[in-house]
């Protein structure tokens, strides 16, 4: 089943938040709040969509602020990497698939930019965080970070098809979307 990748502007710091969701069950997953978790449920509501998990793709505060709007607003649980968020509702590894509706998004441990930074991998695309923008990638000298680490999540990333639909962070870059290729 083909999993639905919404952006949503979300706040002063360029950031983008994601609903992704089975539009046969109209089951979801919120990705990083940031500062207008509002818009994220408003992207669910429209679409009438129940969100059951909420992802933050790293730890940063521009992701995770509006994290407890979510929460209350819908019920979902929390998921995070436990070396960025460890009081996560499911602590998300290397390999974990979690089920949304028909089908299932894959994580990926892309350390670099924060020990515990995470990729979404639904298929056909990747929600990057703060891994990998458009034409750019996150910082890596900020407590924690790790520029070797973030070489080697890149090189990853990279090698996966050309055609796999890159959906960063933050609307840093000449487009909002792009691919591997690109």
């Amino acid at each position: 089943m083909s999993l639905e990748v919404v952006q949503v502007t979300a706040g002063r710091m360029d950031n983008f938040s994601y609903l992704v969701y089975c539009p046969a069950s109209k089951k979801g997953l919120g990705v990083d709040p940031s500062f207008a978790p509002e818009r994220l449920l408003a992207a669910a509501a429209e679409r009438g969509v129940a969100l059951e998990v909420l992802v933050n793709t790293h730890g940063h505060n521009d992701h995770i602020a509006g994290n407890d709007r979510i929460l209350s607003a819908t019920g979902a649980r929390l998921a995070a990497h436990p070396l960025d968020l460890p009081g996560a509702d499911l602590p998300l590894e290397e390999g974990t698939l979690i089920p949304v509706g028909e089908g299932r998004v894959e994580v990926l441990h892309t350390p670099g930019h924060t020990p515990g930074s995470i990729t979404l991998h639904p298929p056909g695309a990747l929600i990057t965080g703060d891994t990998l923008f458009v034409t750019c990638v996150g910082r890596a000298d900020l407590p924690g970070s790790d520029p070797e680490a973030l070489y080697r999540s890149l090189r990853r990333l990279a090698a996966l098809p050309p055609e796999t639909e890159i959906f960063p962070g933050h609307d840093y870059g000449p487009r909002p979307v792009s691919t591997v290729a690109f």
